[in-house]
């Protein structure tokens, strides 16, 4: 057994391999798949959210490196790959974008070291650390990030497991000082909505059975990571109604991009 292998428990629901099972990946085990269940019958629409999360970072990503000429991202909570991966869309616009992902969950580090290669101009790198790791982040990430240059810091459904709100927002704050004008921070996050009771049940579920607790928050909280920064249009919504090509249903997963 490696040192990878012994880290990974099979016992209790894990939030990155649920996000997977409900992606229709396979890197996921019977415990992810009948909580996955469980959550699914209080909350029906809960699977849709993973997806809708999924499409827009690729939007964002595609946004930022298109038209706003975003050759640098640093994608931390990466979550388990699968499809249009961050590296996967910059590079296709950018072959020459470098990626730089951060998770500190074992069955992601496993997958990540043999799945995330990017373009031979560009580059990819992967580093084993918590969200709350902000200054060994920042210190590793600089061997393949030029910091002097704008960087995305993409944040989607990671800030939800910090559960004290000025932590989280401290956290948020730290790293984006730490980058130069005309960086932009992309991040999503599980909302709690009166028109949405069913979500708090689901999440009380979780919070109960599984792991790591999440925590929900306001769309008005949610909307306070983006202060001192530009927040782009249409602010901070529905991931689903971010700039979509067709008008999708909104999900209580809500997201924005802001500029520095």
């Amino acid at each position: 057994m490696t040192d990878i292998d012994s880290r990974i428990d099979t016992s209790r629901p894990h939030t990155a391999r649920i996000w997977n099972y409900w992606t229709g990946g396979k890197d996921n085990y019977p415990v992810d798949r009948e909580a996955g269940d469980r959550i699914r019958e209080l909350h029906p629409g809960i699977g849709e959210y993973a997806k809708a999360d999924r499409l827009f970072l690729g939007r964002a990503v595609r946004y930022l490196a298109e038209e706003q000429g975003i050759r640098q991202f640093l994608d931390i909570g990466t979550g388990l790959p699968s499809a249009d991966n961050t590296h996967e869309v910059a590079q296709r616009v950018a072959p020459d974008a470098r990626v730089v992902y951060v998770d500190n969950d074992p069955l992601v580090l496993a997958h990540a070291r043999a799945l995330l290669v990017g373009t031979p101009e560009g580059r990819t790198d992967y580093l084993d650390a918590d969200l709350r790791d902000v200054d060994a982040i920042l210190a590793a990430a600089a061997k393949t990030l030029d910091f002097s240059q704008p960087v995305a810091l993409m944040l989607l459904g990671v800030v939800i497991f910090v559960e004290d709100d000025e932590e989280s927002y401290a956290i948020v704050r730290r790293i984006m000082d730490a980058l130069t004008p005309g960086s932009h921070l992309v991040l999503s996050h599980t909302v709690t909505h009166p028109d949405m009771p069913d979500v708090d049940a689901a999440v009380a579920f979780w919070n109960e059975h599984g792991t790591p607790k999440l925590t929900q928050r306001t769309p008005a909280a949610i909307a306070r990571y983006f202060d001192g920064l530009e927040l782009l249009e249409p602010g901070v919504v529905s991931c689903s109604a971010w700039r979509p090509k067709t008008p999708t249903p909104d999900v209580a997963m809500y997201a924005g991009v802001g500029r520095k």
